[in-house]
């Protein structure tokens, strides 16, 4: 209101009773958290597109008048990576359980330990605000007895300021002589009532606000902590999809919550932890991949690898009359030489998951996993390993011989995350053969030498079941193995028989091994140290 002008000090004197206020009226804000434009925008921008948030805020409002500026807050308190609360006497009297209930939250560990899934991430904030829902409804419902305390005491605020107009306006009449002090202190009267009713309004609304306190804060630590709960959960399925932070990010709202509503419902959701798991490990073996290494020393064999030559056969060129045996037992072959066993060199060509989808398949072992799930969960580790060595990688799906789906994830570029879900949600039921999606491999190793002259591509096959081949295709896959270089890896899901020397899994494959604990990763760890 200013400062009043020095003529007016008389008629004020003698009413005796308005000393006017001593500073002036702060300006006063309906949001609890200080938010720079930039916050301010991505609240508009995540509510525009997410039909939740404007569903919740419809339905707040139709029984509270704070409750969008209460969603805006809880938001930008997630958003932001340093909220700051204002404080009390800054806040518009209405909205001081809005600041009661973001206070709370902020003051709870739950909060704190929500915020790092949310901050910086727009979406993330508003998926923890919509957790949240059922909370803050209580927590309004609990303190609208409050609400409405402070509802009138802003009303009081509001008819004290009036009042105090009118002295400033009665005051001014009697300096210009318009008027008699019988309306100034008629003013006056009236203002001082006013501040006074405007007062105890503040003080009741603050001693009912203060007996609401402890029910927010403990329905603030069961909102945070559920919405904590469900932000981790959602960070670690995307991560066990191979969904980064920065991928999510640049998706769009819709784009990324549909994708999070289908993760959540996939088939094999609840094996996000077995798939994220097997991803850790295989970066894990990727990190400690070396190249063409000799592995552990296992004994002597003949051959003619000059690096491998044991002593006493170099001592020979020490002696004239020896270097002529040497010489022509390296052009034989014949030289003796320490035989390793360990990593072996890496393909080039493509890498290829056969992953049996038989009824079979089904089946669960030790701790609920299924076979299907552990077999999709090493061909997604498998799709990871092929993209980081710039290799293309083919899922093949199979199960009798009239059913087979193939999936081409081309090296180069991110996989597509619908891709990779149609592929892992993918069953095709029935029986079990494995000539159909090993001659599908075949071709496509085939095609993929003769485009871009890649060999060395490597083929695993993921099964439970063994089946039979007939003499004529075992000839020609032969002939095409020895062709085109290719190594085949099998891996007997959760049926060890599968795996037995006199298997027909066992003669397609150089390397072989059997799954029995599907809760282990690591029994599989060294094909990725050599694939």
């Amino acid at each position: 209101m200013g400062e009043t002008p020095s003529r007016l000090d008389e008629p004020v004197s003698r009413a005796g009773k308005w000393p006017g206020p001593s500073a002036a009226t702060p300006e006063l804000h309906t949001a609890a958290v200080v938010a720079d434009r930039f916050d301010r925008m991505a609240w508009r921008d995540t509510y525009d597109q997410s039909a939740g948030l404007r569903e919740l805020d419809a339905e707040l409002n139709e029984r509270y008048d704070c409750g969008t500026d209460l969603l805006a807050d809880t938001f930008v308190a997630a958003y932001k990576v340093g909220p700051r609360l204002r404080e009390r006497a800054e806040m518009d009297p209405s909205r001081l359980v809005n600041h009661q209930v973001v206070t709370s939250l902020l003051e709870s560990p739950q909060f704190t330990e929500l915020r790092r899934e949310t901050a910086g991430d727009p979406y993330a904030a508003a998926m923890a605000v919509l957790a949240q829902a059922a909370a803050l409804r209580r927590m309004l419902e609990h303190s609208r007895g409050a609400q409405e305390q402070t509802e009138r005491a802003k009303q009081a605020r509001q008819e004290a300021d009036g009042a105090a107009t009118a002295v400033s306006e009665a005051l001014q009449q009697a300096a210009d002589g318009a008027d008699e002090d019988g309306a100034v202190h008629q003013a006056i009267e009236a203002a001082g009532a006013a501040e006074a009713t405007a007062r105890q309004a503040a003080q009741d609304a603050a001693r009912v606000l203060a007996a609401a306190a402890p029910g927010i804060a403990a329905a603030a630590r069961t909102a945070a902590a559920k919405a904590a709960g469900a932000a981790r959960e959602e960070a670690a399925l995307m991560r066990a999809w191979g969904l980064g932070a920065g991928r999510l990010e640049r998706m769009p709202f819709d784009q990324r919550a549909r994708l999070a509503e289908r993760l959540r419902t996939s088939r094999l959701a609840q094996w996000a932890e077995l798939i994220g798991r097997f991803r850790q490990m295989a970066g894990g073996e990727r990190a400690r991949k070396v190249e063409n290494a000799t592995g552990e020393l296992v004994g002597v064999t003949l051959g003619d690898d000059l690096s491998r030559v044991i002593p006493s056969e170099l001592a020979g060129l020490g002696v004239p009359e020896l270097r002529a045996v040497f010489a022509a037992r390296y052009a034989a072959g014949e030289l003796m030489l320490y035989d390793s066993q360990g990593e072996q060199s890496t393909g080039q060509g493509a890498v290829i998951a056969c992953v049996d989808t038989s009824h079979s398949m089904y089946e669960a072992g030790p701790g609920g996993v299924t076979r299907e799930a552990w077999a999709k969960a090493c061909a997604l580790a498998l799709l990871d390993q092929a993209h980081h060595a710039g290799r293309d990688f083919v899922g093949i799906l199979f199960s009798a011989a009239d059913k087979l789906q193939v999936f081409r994830f081309p090296a180069g570029g991110p996989a597509g995350i619908a891709r990779v879900l149609e592929f892992a949600e993918t069953f095709l039921g029935g029986g079990t053969s494995y000539q159909r999606p090993l001659s599908a491999a075949c071709e496509l190793l085939e095609e993929e030498f003769d485009d871009a002259a890649r060999g060395r591509g490597d083929i695993v096959m993921l099964a439970d079941d063994d089946c039979g081949v007939t003499e004529e295709w075992m000839r020609g896959w032969m002939d095409a193995k020895h062709r085109l270089g290719f190594r085949v890896f099998g891996v007997a899901v959760g049926a060890p028989r599968v795996a037995d020397a006199d298997s027909v899994l066992d003669a397609l494959c150089d390397n072989l091994r059997s799954i029995e604990d599907l809760t282990d990763v690591h029994a599989a760890a060294d094909l990725f140290r050599v694939i």
